[in-house]
């Protein structure tokens, strides 16, 4: 069964999204997805300072079985990507929630977040 963090927002493409303190926004994929995937042995993040629309491909992740696109849930601008996923893209496997994120955004519209999925609506489309 696949973790679904309760106090994270979810777009139905796979990626969850945790609201800091600062209003930025830190992204990843779900354990739902790692999990499809299998073992991730690439990952390709968006640059520091592209501007992302919402829905956008903008970072790939790549198992030993297949290759996705990532999206961003929500358009902004990328402030910080996880420099420890070159080096091990399995931190998305182990950990996706925590060490496992993929990069940091600040949103172009406060309230974007709030149109994506709680975690009860996430996990009512994986059914």
């Amino acid at each position: 069964m696949s973790q679904t963090p309760a106090e994270l927002k979810y777009a139905k493409s796979h990626e969850w999204v945790r609201v800091e303190a600062d209003g930025t926004l830190t992204l990843g994929i779900t354990d739902h997805a790692q999990s499809a995937l299998g073992d991730l042995v690439f990952v390709e993040l968006p640059k520091i300072g592209r501007k992302l629309a919402a829905g956008e491909a903008c970072a790939v992740v790549e198992s030993v079985k297949a290759a996705s696109d990532v999206y961003a849930p929500v358009a902004g601008e990328v402030i910080e990507t996880n420099p420890a996923l070159a080096d091990a893209p399995e931190a998305i496997n182990t950990e996706p929630y925590a060490g496992g994120w993929m990069w940091k955004m600040k949103p172009s519209e406060a309230g974007a977040v709030d149109r994506l999925l709680d975690a009860a609506g996430y996990t009512a489309t994986l059914d």
